[in-house]
């Protein structure tokens, strides 16, 4: 079986360009939540925020996990791959224990912008325009310091678990050909400058910051998602009803 689906993936490896185009096609028609990570960065004192392109919950037991990506090199990832090994040195955290005494502190809080946020969005997404980007929005600071943004629809505080798995070496993966295969393919697209080389971050969520439900009128754009859809900005419509089974 094993030989089969090397086979496969050999075989679909020339498509590549073409399931990248597609999958990314069909992307843009799912909207997607959009979240600021905010953080420390380890070589100064400063804080340090950024718009993440992607964010996902991936487990609740038993605890709860969420993952993003960031792309390399940048500033934020490389503080919190050194937030994760003065920490841990080059371990993974413990999971054989639930205990609240394992977790100690936070490295990051995601915050999960509402429908009042695009330009919040914008701001964290675009340095180049924005150098100083927390003098430009409203936040306070959790226990261990780090910015929570005023008028999210939730936030949460997260410590990370493993080291960062930079997504370029899963190239390596495989036997004879297949991985000859991908590293050529991956090569290629570093090369050419379409393809973007990211890091895959894994963490514990260790405290929920704010949930806007709990502090504002419900409806209000507070209590609404900021989604990214076709290229841009928008908002949740309204709920569907179900129609009921006819008895």
């Amino acid at each position: 079986m094993w030989t089969l689906g090397r086979r496969l993936l050999s075989r679909a490896a020339p498509n590549d360009d073409r399931v990248k185009a597609q999958f990314r096609s069909l992307l843009r028609e799912c909207a997607q939540p959009v979240t600021v990570l905010t953080s420390f960065l380890t070589s100064s004192t400063g804080f340090h925020g950024a718009t993440l392109s992607s964010f996902t919950s991936i487990a609740m037991d038993p605890y709860p996990l969420v993952a993003f990506s960031l792309r390399i090199p940048s500033r934020m990832a490389a503080s919190l791959a050194k937030a994760h090994s003065d920490s841990y040195g080059s371990g993974v955290m413990d999971n054989t224990t639930t205990n609240d005494n394992n977790v100690v502190g936070s490295h990051m809080v995601v915050n999960i912008l509402s429908a009042a946020q695009a330009n919040t969005a914008v701001i964290f997404s675009r340095p180049d325009l924005h150098p100083d980007p927390f003098s430009e929005v409203k936040y306070f600071l959790n226990a261990e310091g780090i910015p929570v943004l005023d008028g999210s629809l939730g936030a949460i505080s997260c410590k990370l678990v493993a080291p960062p798995i930079p997504l370029h070496d899963l190239a390596n993966e495989g036997d004879g050909a297949v991985a000859q295969q991908n590293q050529k393919l991956t090569a290629n697209s570093q090369q050419s400058g379409s393809g973007t080389v990211s890091e895959l971050f894994l963490a514990r969520v260790t405290d929920v910051e704010r949930l806007a439900v709990d502090e504002v009128e419900d409806g209000l754009p507070e209590t609404i998602p900021l989604l990214y859809h076709r290229r841009g900005y928008t908002e949740c419509g309204p709920k569907i009803f179900l129609s009921q089974p006819k008895s």
